[in-house]
């Protein structure tokens, strides 16, 4: 199973290519407040690099937090967004080892269809002033 795995919860993001329960290629980026900017464009790069492409994905994976909520939110949609125009199954962990238990969630044939971030606390939304 070819899966691509997404971090994307601190400044720099970081994109996973596994065959299986083998790390096969690994991306970092200094992404901050250009992730919505830079992140299509990094998995088309980080995959071409790598001899692959989006249809030969089986399986999307991605931390789900705690981290920064807009961040995180981005992530979110873009696996989402990838997993769902793709049809392919997607998971997510917050674990220590959430690359390992994405992957083995994965290989299992679990299936979230739909990942929501987790922020670690209640979004903080502020009061408008009028």
């Amino acid at each position: 199973m070819l899966a691509l795995l997404l971090r994307t919860d601190q400044p720099t993001a970081e994109l996973y290519l596994y065959q299986d329960e083998n790390l096969i290629a690994k991306h970092t980026w200094v992404a901050e407040r250009r992730l919505a900017e830079s992140i299509h464009r990094e998995i088309e790069q980080f995959l071409k690099a790598s001899s692959k492409q989006l249809i030969q994905l089986e399986g999307i994976a991605i931390y789900s937090g705690p981290g920064s909520f807009t961040s995180l939110r981005i992530g979110h949609s873009v696996a989402n967004a990838l997993a769902a125009g793709l049809n392919l199954p997607i998971v997510q962990s917050n674990s220590e080892t959430w690359q390992k238990d994405a992957v083995v969630m994965l290989k299992a044939g679990q299936n979230e269809h739909v990942v929501l971030p987790h922020y670690g606390a209640p979004v903080h939304i502020t009061t408008p002033r009028k």
